[in-house]
């Protein structure tokens, strides 16, 4: 059982940069797969990012392609999210899933972090 726990939201201005970091405890992430999602308010929880358990295959969400980077240092048992020229559209709470499967999809996720929130200023 992993418990994620999400930081570095805040309140940035457009074409700022915002990283995010998920913190694991309970156990290590070296065999997950980790995601990135976000959900605005009234809209679906969508995928951002995900990496395989060693870093070797990454995915964007085309929203967000070029723009944001996604990573994982095992040894510290942290996943990150490198947010780059950030749109007020990026406005939502971001989670932190963890799971044995890979993709962008919600369903290859097992576990969860309670989000952090990212809200960007025009």
């Amino acid at each position: 059982q992993v418990q994620l726990v999400e930081s570095g939201g805040g309140l940035v201005q457009a074409g700022k940069s915002l990283r995010l970091s998920c913190a694991a405890s309970g156990q290590t992430i070296n065999r997950n797969s980790m995601g990135w999602f976000r959900q605005a308010p009234g809209k679906e929880r969508e995928g951002v990012s995900c990496i395989s358990r060693t870093g070797g295959a990454v995915a964007y969400d085309d929203s967000v392609k070029g723009r944001f980077t996604i990573s994982r240092d095992n040894a510290k048992n942290t996943v990150y999210l490198h947010m780059n020229s950030l749109k007020p559209e990026d406005t939502a709470v971001y989670y932190c899933a963890a799971g044995f499967g890979y993709g962008l999809e919600l369903s290859a996720y097992n576990f969860w972090g309670q989000g952090t929130q990212v809200t960007v200023a025009s």
